[in-house]
C-alpha cells in the first residue's frame, strides 16, 4: 500500500526499514494480528532531516499542523522514582505536562526527558521519536484528539522519514491509554 499525502510519497513501512529507527522496524516485524490496522498500512516517507521539526516539514511537505502529531517523552518524579512516558499530541496543541500528564502519572514533579536521556532510552534520534517501537514498560499516552484524526504524520524514529499512520492505530498501540484533554490548544 502506497500513496500521496501533501508532497509525501508514502510505501509500506515494513518495506523500507532504511527510512526507520530500529526499535521501529522491531516493532512493526511483531505488530499484533488484533491491531485496528494492518503493519502494511503503517506508511513511511523519505524527508529532508533537516526539515524533520514540525514547522518546517508541514510547510515544506504541505501537510498541515492537525495532520502532524508530536511524540515527545516526559520525566517525572516521585522521591527517587523517575517515570517515564512517551505523550503523542497533534501539532495544534501542546502537551499538558504539568497538569494533566504530572497527575496521570502521579508525579510531584514532570517535565520534558533531557534530550541525551530521550535518545538513549528510546533509541531514536531527537526530532524523530515516535509511539512505535517505545521500550515495553512506558505507557503511552495519546490525546483523544490525535486518535479522533483519521490518519496523522508522526516521526519515525530517524529524523530522515516519517510515519503517516490511521489516528486509532495509535490509541491501540501496546501501552497506549487515551486521554481526553492530555494536550491543550495553542493559542
Amino acid at each position: 500500500m502506497a500513496g500521496v499525502m501533501g508532497s509525501l510519497q508514502t510505501e509500506s513501512a515494513q518495506s523500507r526499514p532504511d527510512l526507520l529507527a530500529a526499535p521501529v522496524a522491531k516493532a512493526l516485524a511483531v505488530w499484533p494480528d488484533d491491531a485496528p490496522i494492518d503493519a502494511d498500512q503503517v506508511l513511511v516517507a523519505p524527508i529532508d532531516p533537516e526539515l524533520a521539526d514540525t514547522a518546517a516539514f508541514c510547510e515544506a511537505y504541505g501537510i498541515t499542523l492537525a495532520e502532524s502529531a508530536n511524540c515527545v517523552i516526559v520525566a517525572g518524579r516521585r522521591g527517587d522514582v523517575t517515570r517515564y512516558a512517551a505523550c503523542v499530541v497533534l501539532a495544534t496543541t501542546r502537551a499538558d505536562v504539568n497538569g494533566m500528564i504530572r497527575r496521570h502519572l502521579d508525579v510531584r514533579k514532570c517535565s520534558f526527558a533531557p534530550m541525551d536521556e530521550a535518545v538513549s532510552l528510546t533509541g531514536m534520534e531527537y526530532g524523530g521519536i515516535t509511539p512505535i517501537g517505545l521500550p515495553a514498560d512506558w505507557p503511552v499516552l495519546v490525546d483523544s484528539r490525535v486518535v479522533a484524526a483519521p490518519h496523522v504524520i508522526v516521526g519515525s524514529g530517524v529524523r530522515h522519514s516519517k510515519i503517516a499512520v490511521a489516528g486509532p492505530a495509535l490509541g491501540a498501540l501496546p501501552g497506549a491509554q487515551v486521554i481526553e484533554g492530555l494536550a491543550k490548544e495553542i493559542s
